[in-house]
């Protein structure tokens, strides 16, 4: 498992977090994400398919602002990549 990966990924779900024109909902969701990523006792694969669900879901939230959609997208590739 790639922990690069989960750095790369952990610091952009840092910068959704700390993005005020994002909403606080989805902004949360991040802060989620990125604790779980975190969570080393738990199998590399499955950290990354429940994060991939949750973001996957925010992504489609039609108040999320294209430039955080998009960082989302970039997460979820990076992920999906991990995953397979």
């Amino acid at each position: 498992m790639s922990n690069e990966a989960f750095n790369r990924v952990s610091d952009i779900l840092k910068h959704i977090m700390e993005d005020t024109s994002v909403p606080r909902n989805i902004r949360k969701a991040a802060e989620e994400s990125k604790d779980i990523l975190n969570n080393e006792e738990e199998d590399s694969t499955v950290r990354a398919s429940t994060v991939i669900s949750i973001l996957d879901e925010i992504s489609n939230d039609p108040n999320i602002p294209i430039h955080a959609r998009t960082l989302v997208w970039e997460i979820l590739s990076e992920l999906e990549s991990i995953r397979a």
